[in-house]
């Protein structure tokens, strides 16, 4: 008898998500945090994408919107130097909600509780074994040292993870050499602001909101207003090591504004400082026998804005799986897919992370005619529809036994009208349990499903301009299988089977 199903090593968004998720799925999680209160060091300061749409789907996203700020529905995004309007679109692909990782920290905190998790502060892993059966951490307490039994164990310790180096996974890719600062702040009234948003900076005269480039780095900032708090970001090549967890003074923003300028910006009253590098990483496996990574600990992407959503997301496909294995119904290689489909959703990220790379850190003619002519590509709907998913993370497909053109993606919040009234597909997946959802009235596909109906809850309806006779959708909200419109009893029943065997087990 193990202490606890599994053991999370960090309390960081991705360490909290997994721990609810577990939850839901059933299995028992223990959270082990080094620091002994949560951090108030300013790190992500907002989540997007892909993952707004999976908290919504657990009916959890009003309580990421009262803890932040207004979602924003096809924003105006920075992108490698150039900027993505997504407003342009009649549909955005993408939206943004503006909340700090402190406060997601804590609305998941809160849920992983409630939901029966249990969270130790001011405990660090500093051993890790496994066998063929179960792992085991040592851990140093406020009271001693101890240790603790796992079935399996995540490891969701950040970038320099001491318990992949332990599992001797390999973390191959490049640390960049620039120093990234941001900070929001209130400009001196001796700054003029002007109606568009930009500021007349002393000694330099106007200058436009957004990026402005020197040869020393990179100055931005947002459309200011007087009396209003904006941002500014500075971007320079710098070899200093810097202590993370150490917050960064309002002077060395000043200093480096100075330095890439060349003059002097008044401002002060800060409500967020915060200094990082930017790293391509990539973990070569993101399992090593009953030791997993997830979030920063298996990735880390050389630009703003993803690596939250990343990781959390990692943890919603990873959860059901382990639950799954505990449970003993997992087919074989079920929890293998969580390498094959996140590590195939890092390379992706990683694609469009060091593009932003080579656009931004170009600082010649030929890199300023690149980011001119990206700026007209992105004024076609076309362009910016494929961006605004690639942004978003809505493009990423797994590979699925059967093709269809849903399978793979993100299911569809299908509006679907049944005796008891009208649902959605966001509305079924808020237990995270797996879906058919029959749109077609197939009694031999429901009959079928039956089968497995300790695992698959079964739901049938109507819905408008229907995508296919009957969806099988998995926790995490992705399309495992599909019936195609008018498919014969025979084909669809027998393929059903095969995917429900595939993904659910031995029924």
């Amino acid at each position: 008898m193990t202490d606890t199903d599994v053991i999370i090593v960090g309390a960081g968004p991705t360490g909290l998500m997994l721990a609810a998720e577990l939850r839901l799925a059933g299995a028992r999680p223990l959270v082990l945090e080094r620091q002994p209160a949560r951090r108030d060091t300013p790190k992500a300061s907002g989540l997007g994408g892909q993952i707004l749409e999976l908290l919504r789907y657990r009916g959890i996203l009003d309580r990421f919107e009262a803890a932040g700020g207004e979602l924003h529905i096809a924003p105006r995004l920075p992108w490698g130097g150039v900027h993505i309007d997504l407003a342009q679109l009649a549909e955005s692909p993408m939206s943004a909600l503006p909340i700090p990782q402190a406060r997601v920290e804590d609305v998941l905190a809160e849920r992983a509780i409630e939901l029966g998790a249990e969270i130790r502060r001011g405990h660090t892993v500093v051993a890790v074994d496994q066998d063929a059966e179960t792992v085991t951490a040592e851990v140093h307490g406020p009271d001693g040292t101890y240790r603790v039994t796992g079935r399996y164990l995540v490891a969701c310790d950040g970038g320099r993870s001491r318990v992949r180096d332990m599992a001797a996974i390999v973390f191959p890719g490049v640390t960049y050499p620039e120093v990234n600062r941001f900070a929001t702040v209130l400009l001196d009234d001796s700054v003029t602001i002007f109606d568009n948003g930009d500021i007349d900076i002393p000694g330099l005269g106007r200058t436009a909101w957004g990026y402005t480039r020197t040869d020393r780095g990179v100055f931005a900032f947002g459309p200011a207003a007087p009396g209003t708090p904006i941002s500014i970001f500075t971007t320079e090549d710098d070899l200093t090591e810097y202590d993370g967890d150490e917050p960064m003074p309002l002077a060395e923003v000043r200093d480096s504004v100075r330095r890439v300028l060349g003059v002097e910006l008044p401002f002060g009253s800060p409500t967020r400082l915060s200094r990082f590098t930017f790293q391509a990483r990539l973990a070569d496996s993101y399992r090593a026998g009953r030791v997993l990574v997830a979030g920063d600990a298996a990735h880390q992407f050389p630009t703003t804005g993803i690596a939250l959503n990343a990781g959390m997301l990692d943890t919603v496909n990873l959860a059901w799986k382990l639950a799954a294995a505990i449970d003993g119904w997992a087919p074989a290689g079920l929890l293998d897919s969580y390498h094959t489909e996140r590590h195939l959703a890092g390379e992706r990220t990683m694609l469009h992370s060091r593009a932003q790379v080579a656009l931004r850190r170009g600082q010649d003619a030929a890199a300023d005619a690149l980011r001119a002519v990206l700026e007209e590509v992105f004024s076609d709907d076309q362009a910016l529809r494929r961006m605004g998913a690639f942004i978003s993370g809505g493009d990423i497909r797994y590979p699925m036994t059967v093709r269809h053109a849903l399978t793979g993606l993100f299911a569809p919040d299908l509006t679907v009208h049944t005796d008891q009234g009208t649902t959605g597909v966001a509305e079924l997946m808020r237990t995270a349990r797996p879906v058919l959802l029959d749109l077609a009235d197939r009694p031999e596909l429901r009959a079928v499903a039956r089968e497995w109906a300790d695992r698959v809850d079964i739901h049938s309806g109507k819905t408008h301009d229907r995508p296919a006779d009957a969806l099988l959708i998995r926790p995490d909200a992705c399309v495992a299988w599909a019936a195609t419109i008018d498919e014969s009893a025979d084909s669809a029943a027998q393929s059903l089977r095969a995917a429900l065997t595939e993904w659910f087990g031995t029924p």
